[in-house]
């Protein structure tokens, strides 16, 4: 018995966009109101979005050493 074939993530766009389908997902997850199929489903798009983020801040981080020469500043508003 073949299994059915597993649906294609779409890459977010951007940070801000993953991070707010995130907190959308997690409010669908909360209510508790999903078949148990679709719950799996969610939560595996959720660790795709949480580790697109995670991602993303590393890179941004990893930029920031290199522009500050290795020293990593706490950032401070004008």
């Amino acid at each position: 018995m073949a299994s059915a074939p597993k649906p294609t993530s779409v890459a977010p766009v951007s940070f801000e966009a993953a991070q707010e389908e995130l907190e959308q997902l997690v409010s669908r997850l909360e209510s508790g109101d999903m078949p148990l199929e679709q719950l799996l489903t969610q939560y595996q798009r959720g660790a795709e979005l949480l580790k697109y983020c995670r991602d993303r801040l590393e890179a941004v981080e990893g930029q920031i050493k290199v522009l500050d020469q290795g020293t990593l500043k706490t950032w401070t508003p004008d």
